[in-house]
């Protein structure tokens, strides 16, 4: 394959992690020249060892580096790219960028500008569903956070509702608001979120479903007029709307319900004559569904649908990139249908597949460093040992290395495991011994609770929705509570009949797999009850489910004594309080930013503001004092 006529073909990789190992992986494959580029903090990252060609783009902040669509253009111009592949998040859906690269001649792996600019206005992509006869939940346009009028229109649209950042995606900017006396902080958070993650402070309010379903459908299109469904997602378990588990094929949807929403998926697709991969994500609760964005790129979890497809989306999106028609094996898998006549959405070619051919099921387990039983607090940081699992149908993409260090300045993620089998109970069990085995030394992860949430009653069957780790499955019921050294994740299930077995959240009897040495080798033995401190060398788990090092990170948390600090290198976003104030136990007193996510930093005893050493927009240290107290 080649990009522009000559063999090969160079691509930059404007990403870092693990999704830059998979590009450059892809393009090795391809037979094209992999580029990587780097920010200081990124200098010894895999991606940078795997590629033929590095260049440094700036410091660690993401904003002088990554985001630095003149860096990452000088980077590609020196390494003579024909081509630049986004990723996902960072500058994956900006339409500038996309412009930018296409400006100076080189090829954006991903639709074009105008698309990403229509389909990233979240009021106007809801605009286009409707024009292509799909449903999409009831909400407003564009507002301006600070109008007067807004709490009325919001009071006519009815509680519980959700204010969304209006150029948002992957769950940023987005706040549930259950009466109006939440409507202003949302507002006014959802906005500040937007302009940090996607320059566009804009938002607009949506009803709020509760217990829906979060299903996308995986969609493939080239410039020749083939658009396609390659099958659908379940992406549900999720926290603060962002993906935590997810799955292909979606559980518990009907044949009807399937190519409705494939369908769908196709038609949006069409209409805005898209290339490339991409998502269509909706809302489904019983039969009906609603449209709830595109994602104009390549997703976090687009690897369970290759897994059950067979397609490497990766290669797919190069293979449109360069020219070339959709493979052969996708129009195989996809079986896609003819267009329906005289339907305005879907001129000529290859409209929605009725099925998906797909083997089997898949399910993905994010691994981040965060620590689940302190509120999902990033934990960035060196890692020690790192221990991925293997055998047969697990798959792991990390972007991280043993000995290496997780930078503050960006997400959380650092891999994902995979599963994949027959059918969905043995991929739920595979991950499970899969999450067993995994390692990261030195870091909370969120491998563990992860574990336990795949043996919930409600997760083994399918029943759970958005907000059941909210509300059915806090980490403290799943894991214990924090800072209960001999709590642990549930680990392996035990045998039928066994304490603590399989799907009883908590394990009110913890079981725990340890390894003996006997005079004939090894014996692996499952062990109820908790595990006892012992001197170096006694019985230990066999793989610890989420780091050698389990202790929350320290910091600041509701009912801890002392002035409110700083529990990691941070940003502050906002201040609420000011020397006089009298504070509660449990008030909110500063709201810091690290690793892209907001974290709410509250009093630990009641007291008076004697001083506030902070202020909104400051970076501060692990440690630091933000409020003192008298």
């Amino acid at each position: 394959m080649t990009l522009d006529g000559r063999t090969p073909g160079t691509v930059l990789v404007a990403n870092r992690g693990e999704i830059a190992v998979r590009i450059v992986r892809a393009c090795r494959e391809a037979g094209l020249r992999p580029v990587a580029v780097y920010s200081d903090a990124d200098a010894g990252a895999p991606h940078v060892a795997l590629a033929d060609e590095a260049h440094r783009i700036g410091p660690p902040p993401a904003r002088d580096s990554y985001l630095d669509v003149e860096a990452l253009l000088g980077a590609a111009k020196a390494a003579g790219a024909d081509a630049v592949h986004p990723g996902y998040g960072l500058l994956s859906e900006d339409a500038g960028f996309a412009a930018a690269v296409t400006g100076a001649g080189m090829r954006f792996v991903g639709p074009s500008a105008e698309v990403i600019a229509t389909m990233g206005d979240k009021v106007a992509a809801r605009a286009i569903a409707r024009e292509c006869g799909v449903p999409v939940p009831e909400g407003t346009g564009t507002v301006d956070p600070d109008d007067p009028a807004l709490p009325a229109r919001a009071a006519r649209l009815g509680y519980p509702l959700v204010v969304k950042a209006s150029f948002g995606g992957g769950g940023r900017g987005m706040r549930v608001v259950t009466g109006p006396d939440e409507l202003a902080e949302a507002l006014a958070a959802a906005a500040r979120e937007g302009a940090a993650a996607f320059g566009r402070s804009e938002v607009h309010l949506e009803r709020y479903l509760p217990r829906p379903r979060h299903v996308e459908v995986q969609v493939l299109a080239d410039d020749h007029g083939t658009v396609v469904a390659l099958g659908d997602r379940d992406c549900s378990v999720q926290r603060r709307h962002q993906k935590l588990i997810e799955e292909a094929p979606a559980p518990g949807l009907s044949p009807q319900l399937r190519a409705a929403l494939a369908d769908a998926a196709v038609r949006i697709t069409r209409r805005v004559g898209y290339s490339g991969a991409g998502t269509v994500e909706f809302l489904v609760s019983g039969t009906e569904f609603a449209f709830l964005e595109m994602n104009t790129r390549l997703q976090v979890e687009h690897g369970v649908t290759e897994l059950v497809t067979g397609v490497d989306l990766v290669a797919e999106q190069l293979r449109v990139a360069g020219g070339e028609s959709l493979s052969p094996t996708v129009l195989e898998v996809a079986s896609a249908g003819a267009a329906a006549p005289g339907d305005p959405a879907a001129p000529g070619g290859p409209a929605a597949p009725g099925s998906t051919t797909v083997r089997g099921h898949a399910i993905q387990a994010r691994i981040a460093v965060e620590d689940p039983r302190a509120g999902f607090r990033p934990s960035p940081g060196p890692i020690g040992a790192l221990e991925l699992p293997a055998g047969p149908g697990v798959r792991t993409d990390f972007g991280v290395v043993a000995g290496g260090t997780v930078p503050a300045e960006y997400d959380s993620m650092i891999g994902k495991v995979l599963a994949h089998a027959a059918d969905r109970d043995t991929a739920r069990r595979r991950l499970g011994l899969a999450l067993d085995e995994l390692v990261v030394g030195g870091r909370p992860t969120t491998a563990g609770y992860l574990r336990a949430v795949l043996d919930t009653a409600e997760f083994a069957a399918g029943t759970h929705d958005t907000g059941s780790v909210e509300r059915d499955w806090a980490p403290e019921a799943l894991l214990g509570p924090a800072g209960d050294a001999g709590a642990a994740s549930p680990g392996p299930a035990a045998e039928p009949g066994a304490a603590g077995g399989s799907g009883t959240p908590g394990h009110a009897v913890p079981v725990r797999r340890v390894r003996i040495a006997t005079d004939r080798g090894p014996l692996d033995l499952l062990v109820a009850g908790r595990a006892a401190p012992g001197p170096a060398g006694t019985a230990a788990p066999l793989r610890p489910t989420r780091s050698t090092d389990d202790r929350p990170a320290a910091g600041n948390a509701p009912g801890a004594a002392g002035d409110p600090t700083a529990p990691m290198d941070a940003t502050v976003v906002t201040v609420r309080v000011a020397p006089g104030d009298a504070v509660a136990a449990g008030d909110v007193v500063v709201v810091l930013e690290a690793m892209k996510m907001e974290m709410e930093i509250r009093a630990g005893t009641a007291g008076t503001v004697a001083a506030v050493p902070v202020t909104a927009g400051s970076p501060i240290a692990a440690g630091a004092v933000l409020v003192e107290l008298t």
